[in-house]
């Protein structure tokens, strides 16, 4: 009970001290306040199993007296007497007079032995000084308390009902609409008000005291014939009865007031689990699309085929295109979502939340780091097997040329060199098939650096594992047998023809002559057309040109070689007009050559048909690599501009963090101004990324007018998406962190200019030193660790404080600071999380404390909360969720299905579990 001053009961008592005890004798008002006081009186006796009848003989011995004041007072008397003795009966009402008396009430003229003989004004007068001690004095409405208090809350409550007008505690009331009006202000639901008449008081009054009795538990204490019969109704009555609406509704105010901040808590716990429920959720899913993903990229499993290859590199460019940025955003939106999260549960004074083992933003940054990885080293393969496929293609389709070209020479070769033809020749025919062998000899001398070339491609073949090399081995082993076999009959027919050569005298110089001249021009000419027909791949202007200008030589040398031509030609005309002359009889054609004179011009016009469609073939190349080099500069010109400007909108989106021009909402509109020129800016981006598809169709490998790659610009760009989204994001949370707090601008200034001051490298964090040295310029005061922070130090302190230049830091502590600002022990500290703690500082936050002290109001006082108690006070949903979560209560004063609600709200802050 509260404190009780004297001086404050003797003024509210004076007025009665000179009470006009001859009213009492009117049988209107002692009918009216014998009624009033007994039931009041019955209203708390019956706490204790008990009642009275009458009531100036129940308190005549002093038992029930005693038994009254110890039940509305909730304190001990001293024991009473139980004899029967008048003595006793005095005695006893003694003890509640002197009770009466220390609560600093003053008793004027009424004495035990009064109330003993049952005198009906002095008993009267004693309840009557009871009721204002114990139900009216505490009664206090803006600085106004007892009888002026209660009839200012009445006036308060019945303001807004125009036909009620409280003025006094007697004829204000005779209408009953007071009665009724300060129920339907509180019980809405109980009385429907548009109903009532002013000309129908009867109804009124007996309305309200059936409500009242029924609903309110306020039993009935006037009459209402009384009251309308009375002129003015008995003012102390109406004054008792009226106190107990007070207490009625007073006290359902607070458990309204208790039920409101249990729901807020609640609302506030299950909004953060759901928001814990989805952030794991995210995590799960995006740490499985990795875990699928980089198997896929570290898959080097190489195609034997160009087109299967450009197959995967166009899956490649759609997991880049389509499968990726949608990633990249859940990625931002995760950090986004557990940043929101960790501040509204700072701000809600909750434990910081600690995702699933494997589940934290680090442990998904460092997955997207291997993912990063495995795709740079996935495109890399790409472009790398693309070009061993592209080598090995040009390189088997020159060896199949060559290899062709060689056995269409070599066809019939070999029974050729099998032949006995110089066993029935002449001597002019074995001379001639002498001869003749010699000019094979040097045409299979000319025919070795072919076959080397031919054995030299199909190894290089084999050293780039070339998927048919089975088949080109095979080709090439039966190639060089051959050509061993040519090499053993040739020898092997020389021998016999040098056996023969002493049988055959003459041989016909021009014809060997021509044989000599007509093998290597034909073996050139030949060679040539090899050449011409030659394909070729090159990757710059560079390399075409070398191949034109080698080309041009070529040409210069035509002329040459068609002199040579006509030479050989007029060797066989000369044969020809010997013949013709010396009627030389020529059996057949010449003896040292097969190579005749139609051959070679028939060889010499395809060479000469084959250079312009060489000219045209390196024309087009040429045309080739300058569209080429005007996409590589096209490429660069755009690149060397994108990448500077990302670079720049990076640093100057720092600069916007660290510094403080103006309010926190103007930096939060500058921010989003600067992602919404970011945003426009993504056309450069996806242009960038045509002429790069451009690029890699083209099969270009590498560009001198740029340093920047477009992996280079994707990464870029995607940390400026997520740089400028996390910092708006902080700016957000500093604002909610600012207006939750109740932070000015010029402290939120302050603390920005302390910790850009010691945040050197610009990082946007702290590390615990720097962090130290921030607190301290502050002023904030973290000394030994048995030093609590008084607002004031004594000499001693104050000595130390100077010696160690102020703020002397303890580890314990600084520890303790360390572990608030940062939770997931990273070794920084962020300057949001600083925001919190010098926010935390000063600020005011709902405490397990206040939360025990609400479920109490609602269990009345009680150790423990019923499941009744708790539907009956908290919405459903919130109240099942305290059912659901609280722990039986198993003190000595427990009853059936009794509820710990003490546990419950300790784990609600992280001070227990749940």
């Amino acid at each position: 009970m509260d404190h009780y001053d004297p001086q404050q009961t003797n003024d509210y008592m004076q007025p009665e001290e000179d009470w006009d005890r001859d009213l009492l004798l009117d049988p209107a008002w002692e009918k009216q306040q014998r009624k009033t006081f007994t039931a009041w009186c019955n209203s708390h006796l019956r706490k204790a199993g008990t009642q009275i009848e009458n009531i100036e003989e129940d308190f005549r011995d002093g038992l029930k007296l005693m038994l009254l004041l110890e039940v509305i007072s909730g304190e001990r008397l001293a024991k009473p007497e139980r004899g029967k003795m008048r003595v006793h009966k005095i005695s006893n009402v003694n003890k509640a007079l002197d009770f009466i008396a220390s609560k600093g009430v003053k008793l004027v003229s009424i004495g035990a032995e009064e109330i003993v003989d049952g005198n009906v004004k002095m008993t009267l007068g004693m309840i009557w000084t009871i009721i204002l001690r114990f139900a009216i004095q505490d009664i206090s409405v803006e600085e106004t308390s007892a009888k002026e208090g209660l009839l200012l809350w009445c006036q308060r409550k019945t303001a807004p009902y125009k036909n009620v007008n409280i003025q006094n505690f007697h004829i204000s009331w005779k209408d009953g609409l007071g009665f009724c009006a300060l129920i339907h202000r509180h019980r809405p639901e109980l009385i429907d008000y548009g109903k009532l008449r002013k000309d129908d008081p009867l109804t009124n009054l007996n309305t309200a005291f059936d409500v009242a009795e029924k609903y309110l538990d306020i039993p009935k204490m006037l009459d209402a014939e009384d009251i309308i019969g009375t002129l003015r109704p008995d003012e102390k009555a109406i004054m008792t009865y009226v106190s107990c609406y007070y207490h009625a509704f007073s006290g359902a105010q607070k458990a309204e007031t208790a039920a409101n901040r249990i729901c807020k808590v609640l609302a506030v716990n299950q909004e953060n689990e759901q928001l814990m429920e989805d952030y794991e959720k995210l995590a799960s899913d995006l740490l499985e699309w990795i875990r699928r993903t980089i198997p896929w990229l570290e898959n080097r499993a190489p195609e034997n085929t160009m087109q299967a290859m450009q197959q995967k590199l166009e899956d490649f460019r759609d997991y880049r295109r389509l499968h990726k940025p949608p990633k990249v955003q859940e990625k931002c939106q995760l950090e986004i979502n557990f940043n929101t999260l960790q501040t509204k549960l700072r701000l809600s004074n909750r434990p910081a939340f600690m995702p699933s083992e494997g589940k934290m933003v680090s442990d998904i940054n460092n997955a997207w780091g291997g993912l990063e990885q495995a795709e740079k080293g996935y495109e890399e393969w790409l472009l790398n097997e693309i070009r061993r496929l592209e080598r090995l293609d040009h390189l088997a389709e020159k060896f199949r040329q060559k290899a062709s070209i060689h056995e269409a020479w070599t066809d019939g070769k070999e029974a050729m060199l099998q032949q006995k033809d110089y066993e029935t020749a002449t001597l002019s025919e074995i001379k001639a098939l002498l001869k003749k062998h010699e000019a094979f000899e040097s045409d299979l001398a000319a025919h070795q650096d072919r076959v080397e070339q031919i054995a030299a491609i199909a190894q290089e073949l084999n050293e780039l594992d070339y998927y048919d090399s089975p088949s080109v081995n095979a080709r090439c082993q039966k190639i060089c047998d051959q050509w061993d076999n040519l090499g053993a009959l040739t020898q092997k027919r020389r021998e016999a023809l040098e056996r023969t050569e002493k049988l055959l005298e003459t041989i016909d110089q021009l014809y060997l002559e021509y044989a000599k001249r007509a093998a290597p021009f034909n073996n050139w000419m030949e060679g040539a057309m090899e050449d011409l027909q030659d394909t070729f791949i090159v990757h710059t202007i560079e390399e075409i040109q070398g191949l034109t200008t080698a080309h041009e030589q070529f040409k210069a040398t035509l002329p040459d070689a068609d002199k040579e031509r006509q030479a050989i030609l007029g060797i066989h005309n000369e044969v020809s007009k010997i013949v013709q002359t010396y009627h030389v009889n020529m059996a057949g054609t010449n003896p040292y050559t097969t190579i005749t004179p139609h051959e070679i011009n028939g060889k010499w016009e395809h060479v000469r048909q084959l250079v312009p469609r060489r000219d045209q073939a390196l024309m087009e190349e040429h045309a080739r690599q300058q569209q080429n080099e005007r996409l590589r500069k096209q490429f660069g010109a755009q690149a060397n501009v994108i990448g500077p400007w990302i670079q720049t909108k990076m640093e100057e989106i720092g600069r916007i963090s660290i510094e403080m021009h103006g309010t926190l909402e103007d930096q939060l509109n500058h921010l989003r101004q600067y992602e919404k020129s970011i945003v426009n800016y993504k056309p450069k981006i996806d242009q960038l990324e045509g002429d790069h598809q451009q690029i890699q169709e083209a099969l270009i490998f590498d560009n001198k007018h740029t340093n920047y790659t477009m992996e280079h610009i994707r990464v870029g760009w995607e940390q400026l998406l997520t740089t400028i989204a996390r910092t708006i994001n902080e700016v957000e949370n500093q604002i909610l962190t600012r207006d939750a707090k109740g932070i000015s601008q010029e402290q939120m200034n302050e603390f920005r200019a302390s910790f850009n001051h010691f945040d050197r490298d610009h990082s946007g964090t702290l590390g615990p030193e720097e962090f130290k040295a921030c607190l301290i310029s502050l002023g904030y005061d973290i000394g030994n660790d048995a030093q609590k922070k008084t607002g004031m130090m004594d000499c001693e302190d104050f000595r130390a404080c100077l010696i160690s230049m102020g703020y002397n830091m303890g580890e314990a502590e600084f520890a303790r600071i360390m572990s608030i600002v940062d939770p997931n022990r990273l070794g920084v500290v962020t300057f949001q999380a600083f925001i919190d703690f010098m926010s935390r500082e000063t600020a005011d936050t709902d405490t397990a404390d206040q939360v025990m002290a609400s479920f109490k109001i609602l269990a009345g006082d009680k150790n423990y909360i019923t499941v009744d108690e708790l539907r009956r006070e908290l919405p459903p949903d919130q109240a099942e969720y305290c059912i659901a979560r609280m722990a039986p209560y198993n003190g000595r004063d427990a009853v059936p299905g009794a509820l710990d609600y003490m546990s419950f709200s300790t784990a609600l802050y992280g001070e227990s579990d749940l």
